[in-house]
């Protein structure tokens, strides 16, 4: 395998009391020094109606983050596909790749935020096929010269009546990469429908934070056998796994503040919101007939977070590699600087001490 990538992925987790404008602040900061050291990824979550995850539009912070950046590839995680109009995402999207001259990586996805759909007045069951729809759509956009006649079941795309060449009327904007920058999917279940589709689509598949090391596991298999079912070949140098990793110069310091800094807080935040709106705490389980009870902290601190010092967390990364076979990027979380010395050493750690050993260990 070609060397292991390194990312970062933010929600993102804000404290609500911030003021918005100082929260992005703090996220530019990251992505700059994220660039300084050599990180190969930055991924932005979009969401519309949280206090919490307060980013509606992270193509906006991508353009200003180009800008302060030079090498780091950046990218929306998802693009909550149904939430919007196709010609939109396939318009601003070209636009963002033309700006940033092809620093851009996509993940096309379906947003879930009760709030989100209810303001849009999207119906939670015709997410899953909207997202297929939009998706194909956003692809003949591209792949589109002259008229255009687009029929789905929740868009219809038309032009044609009013094409003129001389003036340059009718004309769809391509991406800077050709024929479109790399496309993911995030994953988050056994037996996925979206792996499948990623598979199917040649998308690369990217494994969520939040699901045990079992589940990532099934997500590449299920993936691997839709790819070859439709005549793609699988590469696991694709295939993304977030989790959440806090660094320190000691693994009794770091597991002492993850246990109550904004990692675990993340953590309770979404089985909160799981447990307000009548939903189990599945996502996380390895088993799911474990009580949702058990899914505390010192089940994630076993299941999905790596808290300790460098050679402690190349332990736990091994362990996983064992489960979950190779992988070709290492998204590490990002979360609230509620101790941002604390933050910025376990960034340093991350770059400069874990992926250099995870490379030496993995990379053929």
């Amino acid at each position: 395998m070609p060397k292991i990538k390194s990312g970062i992925f933010i929600m993102p987790f804000h404290d609500p009391a911030k003021p918005l404008a100082q929260a992005y602040d703090e996220d530019m900061e990251l992505v700059i020094r994220a660039d300084e050291l050599g990180f190969d990824e930055f991924w932005i979550g979009e969401h519309h109606t949280m206090a919490f995850e307060n980013m509606p539009m992270p193509e906006l912070f991508i353009a200003a983050a180009m800008r302060e950046t030079s090498n780091i590839r950046m990218g929306p995680a998802p693009v909550c596909i149904q939430q919007h109009h196709p010609v939109h995402v396939a318009g601003r999207l070209a636009m963002l790749d033309n700006l940033c001259k092809g620093r851009l990586d996509l993940c096309f996805g379906m947003g879930s935020v009760a709030t989100d759909l209810e303001i849009l007045g999207i119906e939670r069951g015709d997410s899953p096929m909207m997202v297929a729809e939009a998706v194909e759509m956003v692809l003949a956009l591209w792949a589109a010269d002259g008229p255009i006649e687009l029929q789905g079941n929740y868009w219809n795309i038309s032009m044609k009546d009013h094409i003129d060449d001389v003036v340059g009327l009718g004309v769809t904007h391509k991406p800077y990469q050709k024929p479109h920058p790399p496309i993911s999917m995030p994953i988050t279940s056994m037996n996925s429908g979206t792996a499948k589709a990623a598979g199917r689509k040649g998308f690369q598949p990217f494994a969520h934070s939040l699901i045990a090391n079992n589940v990532v596991a099934n997500i590449w298999d299920t993936y691997e056998t839709a790819a070859v079912e439709a005549g793609n070949e699988p590469d696991r140098s694709d295939f993304k796994i977030a989790r959440a990793v806090f660094l320190a110069d000691s693994t009794k310091e770091a597991q002492k503040r993850a246990r109550t800094n904004s990692v675990t807080g993340g953590f309770q935040y979404i089985c909160d919101l799981m447990d307000r709106s009548g939903r189990d705490r599945g996502m996380f389980k390895r088993d799911q007939s474990t009580p949702d009870a058990d899914v505390d902290v010192d089940y994630w601190m076993r299941e999905q977070i790596i808290a300790g010092d460098p050679d402690y967390a190349m332990e736990r990364i091994l362990q996983m590699t064992e489960e979950t076979g190779k992988f070709g990027t290492l998204v590490m979380m990002g979360y609230d600087w509620d101790d941002k010395d604390a933050w910025v050493n376990s960034l340093e750690l991350f770059a400069n001490e874990l992926m250099p050993k995870v490379n030496v260990a993995l990379t053929d």
